[in-house]
């Protein structure tokens, strides 16, 4: 059932609104039982800006006082939360009642999705059961309440970010992430992202309603937007170029222009789907003609590899001009994979586009076991359209060139294309370049109408 719904293409969600919101959502759901024990799954660093850690802050100071609180960051493959980032992302929220989510062996198996399903849902590419596993925490102790909080949002994998997504896969385990990884990038990312309905979100409602529906999960949904073009100021410096100031509050509503245009809450799908809608509303971005040049600024509090700078690639490629360029500003980071395995693996395969991924899977039993590391190899490439400038923080040109992107300077990069003067949008240099600057990619998508109608 849903439980609260407020949201519209203008509406501007407060944080008074969601607080009275937030005390509904808790009367609602003491009516069914006591809330003595309560588990809060957010999202972690990489969704600093989905208003989720505010969510998560004010329903601890509600329930902590009467209840056992426990929260476990939905961390999935990425590394977990650091205490600076914990403080940062919850304030006032005691660190000793977060908990780290282990995806390869932290995890109990709750059942199968069957094979049949999958190779249905994959067009008959692929043939394989998908088995269904939670962290410990959520599955081995009795709770009254498991409340998880995130951000509907344009997502390469899943079409739209959220929902089952947060428990199956930000809580679950490596075969469920690994295998809709590679349904998804099978399937094809033009054909995903941005859609509600997908063949990985048809994986996780079967998980949700066949192997998942005896826990009492309960989703609370944000949909963000930026409310004008006007860029978001520097979180703080990490690597050349960045000449920030002091991080702002994340919780702070007129961070980067962000506002919250709707907030959802119930224990079914009927909560994602009025969210969804909104989401595509919101968070696509039609563009009238396609860029030659496109700039992305990576945030070095949230980019610190490129398994989560990519989202660089993946929200721009059906915007970008064929023979175009996508320049990559990410001063913060340092590494490929948020996981050492992955890591190495990125490493020694690069990003070479679909035929040699797909070649290399057949080829090295490492890639096959780790299929989300193979999905990601083909969704960081361009397939050859277009020319992909990383400008790390951290990593040389030798790692950037060795893994199959051009490499750029990121001083001079940050000196000719000054993220803190460009609007998001078009903008027109001093020398009468064009380009389309995006100074967080995880808040959209960017195609052109020609491209999101296919």
């Amino acid at each position: 059932m849903e439980y609260l719904h407020e949201g519209g293409l203008d509406e501007v969600v407060t944080e008074s609104q969601a607080c009275r919101h937030v005390d509904a959502l808790l009367t609602q759901l003491r009516r069914s039982s006591p809330l003595r024990r309560v588990l809060l799954l957010p999202p972690d660093m990489t969704r600093l800006h989905s208003w989720a850690g505010f969510l998560t802050c004010q329903l601890y100071e509600r329930l902590h006082r009467d209840a056992e609180v426990d929260i476990l960051p939905a961390v999935g493959t990425h590394l977990p939360m650091t205490p600076a980032e914990l403080t940062h992302m919850f304030p006032g929220v005691p660190h000793n009642v977060f908990h780290v989510h282990d995806w390869r062996n932290g995890v109990v198996s709750l059942g199968e999705v069957p094979g049949s399903l999958v190779h249905r849902l994959s067009e008959g590419k692929l043939d394989f059961s998908i088995n269904v596993e939670l962290d410990r925490l959520i599955v081995e102790r009795s709770w009254d309440a498991i409340i998880s909080i995130g951000q509907l949002v344009p997502h390469e994998v899943i079409g739209i970010a959220n929902h089952a997504k947060n428990v199956f896969v930000g809580a679950g385990g490596s075969d469920l992430i690994n295998k809709s990884h590679w349904l998804g990038a099978v399937h094809g990312i033009e054909r995903i992202m941005g859609r509600a309905d997908t063949p990985v979100r048809a994986v996780l409602d079967y998980a949700s309603e066949h192997l998942g529906k005896h826990l009492p999960i309960v989703y609370l949904l944000t949909v963000r937007a930026r409310q004008s073009s006007r860029r978001p100021p520097y979180s703080g410096g990490e690597g050349p170029g960045v000449r920030g100031s002091a991080s702002q509050d994340a919780h702070k509503e007129d961070r980067g222009d962000l506002v919250t245009r709707g907030l959802y809450a119930g224990d079914d799908r009927a909560c994602f789907e009025r969210g969804a809608a909104l989401c595509r509303q919101v968070n696509l971005d039609r563009l009238e003609r396609a860029p030659k040049k496109v700039v992305v600024y990576l945030d070095p509090l949230e980019y610190k590899s490129t398994w989560l700078g990519n989202k660089a690639i993946y929200r721009t490629r059906m915007a970008i001009a064929d023979a175009g360029e996508l320049i990559v500003l990410a001063p913060g980071v340092r590494t490929f994979g948020e996981d050492p395995t992955i890591d190495r693996m990125i490493r020694s395969f690069g990003y070479r586009g679909t035929p040699a991924t797909l070649a290399n899977v057949k080829a090295h039993p490492e890639l096959t076991a780790n299929l989300s590391a193979s999905a990601h190899l083909i969704h960081g490439s361009s397939e050859g359209r277009f020319t992909i400038r990383y400008c790390p923080g951290h990593l040389t040109r030798q790692e950037i060139e060795a893994v199959g992107f051009e490499y750029g300077d990121l001083a001079s990069m940050m000196t000719r294309y000054e993220p803190s003067q460009l609007r998001d949008g078009w903008n027109k240099m001093p020398d009468g370049e064009e380009v389309y600057f995006i100074s967080n990619p995880a808040l959209g998508l960017w195609g052109t109408a020609g491209r999101f109608d296919d």
